[in-house]
């Protein structure tokens, strides 16, 4: 399935997928990276949001999307690595 991308950068998602997430209007849909650039889309859950809210204490600094960017992309490649000794032993 195709969508096309606005020039406001919007898309619609086809029917299919938005019955298949069952998706209502004003949903939340998730987007999630992975590793090897494939992008996993779900329907967020309201609770799952609210459930993590004080979860981590608060930083002592704001941290930039960059550096944001780099901490995930580090434990990414961390945690491949470390499969990768697993499966050579």
């Amino acid at each position: 399935m195709l969508a096309t991308l606005t020039s406001k950068s919007q898309i619609t998602l086809p029917k299919d997928i938005r019955l298949l997430l069952q998706l209502e209007p004003g949903d939340k849909i998730a987007f999630l990276p992975m590793p090897d650039g494939q992008i996993t889309v779900s329907k967020a859950n309201k609770a799952s949001f609210s459930k993590l809210r004080g979860l981590l204490p608060q930083p002592q600094r704001p941290y930039t999307v960059e550096e944001m960017s780099q901490a995930a992309q580090d434990a990414v490649a961390s945690k491949h690595k470390a499969g990768q000794k697993h499966a050579g032993t």
